[in-house]
């Protein structure tokens, strides 16, 4: 049996799915690549499959930190850079992406390797999403009119449970609970108790995630940030701003972006860039660091040591035993 697949607890062959999850700058696609190398001299194929809210866009091959062709080391990589800009990719468009490339490297026989830090891309790809209508646009406009004290008190007499259970400072999540139970009639619960399109329970998921130290993975991020304005990150923007794009856009608001574009406009100087940047982009890890560290089931591997040579990893130990 390949490495493509593996048993379920019945005994039946699950084809399999191996991700490589973390915080940003952990080392998540340097590992990634040394692991593919590691199948291919056993007579295995994998393929690389983005997951990372940033390395979607085509717009941000530096910022998001996108592997180069030099160090994609020849392995197929899929869904980097397939999207533009002017588009805000959701975690139910990426899933549905993700879902026909893994049915397609399963098809050939080889093992789709999930890589990246951006949790709600992991949980709708594995659990689903729930299937809640289009919301009515009158009823959204009407909510988000609405001032915050009284969208949580309407929330109050509308879905009880819902308001009980968020925090009324919580602005984002209360409208939504509110256009949701006004559009649909039915409190957004019921919507989430019913989610579909999950692939969980269709394979055998070989999870790994990265934790190292905080320390030197915050180094890492100040070095990164660093290295990425030195490497072309200011003209990457100014590409950008010429397009002239909504500020809301995700791709307008990577980590990054709003740094160097204020640094372009001349509104701060190069190091405050750099310091700017740098602690967003720490900020950004130990957020990820921490729902990686609680969020992910107990028994996802964890990975807690410096990764400065994936050469040296014991790939039979982390994904194979």
């Amino acid at each position: 049996m390949g490495t493509n697949t593996s048993p379920d607890a019945a005994g039946h062959s699950r084809p399999a799915v191996a991700l490589i999850a973390g915080p940003t700058a952990s080392g998540k696609s340097g590992l990634a690549v040394a692991y593919a190398r590691w199948l291919e001299q056993r007579g295995e194929r994998a393929v690389i499959i983005n997951a990372d809210s940033a390395q979607v866009y085509a717009d941000l091959a530096i910022l998001s930190a996108r592997p180069s062709d030099v160090e994609m080391g020849g392995i197929d990589h899929r869904l980097f850079g397939y999207i533009d800009g002017a588009q805000a990719c959701s975690a139910a468009r990426w899933a549905a992406d993700a879902r026909a490339e893994i049915a397609a490297v399963h098809a050939v026989g080889a093992l789709p390797i999930l890589v990246g830090g951006t949790g709600l891309y992991l949980q709708t790809l594995l659990h689903g999403i729930a299937p809640i209508p289009e919301i009515d646009p009158a009823i959204r406009e009407a909510v988000r009119a609405m001032p915050v004290d009284q969208t949580h008190a309407a929330l109050a007499r509308e879905d009880p449970a819902s308001a009980a259970r968020l925090n009324a400072a919580d602005t984002t999540r209360v409208a939504r609970a509110l256009e949701v139970v006004r559009s649909t009639g039915q409190p957004i619960t019921h919507w989430q108790a019913r989610k579909v399109g999950g692939i969980g329970d269709q394979i055998t998921l070989r999870p790994l995630v990265l934790q190292p130290p905080r320390d030197w993975l915050l180094e890492r991020c100040d070095q990164r940030f660093a290295l990425m304005l030195e490497a072309g990150a200011l003209a990457e923007v100014e590409t950008l701003l010429t397009r002239q794009l909504s500020p809301d856009l995700p791709v307008m608001r990577a980590i990054g972006v709003p740094e160097v574009a204020k640094l372009l406009r001349g509104e701060i100087g190069h190091a405050e860039c750099l310091a700017q940047g740098q602690l967003a982009t720490r900020q950004y890890a130990k957020r990820q660091y921490t729902w990686f560290r609680n969020q992910p089931p107990e028994s996802w591997k964890r990975y807690t040591e410096a990764l400065s040579d994936s050469d040296n990893v014991d790939f039979d130990i982390l994904f194979h035993n």
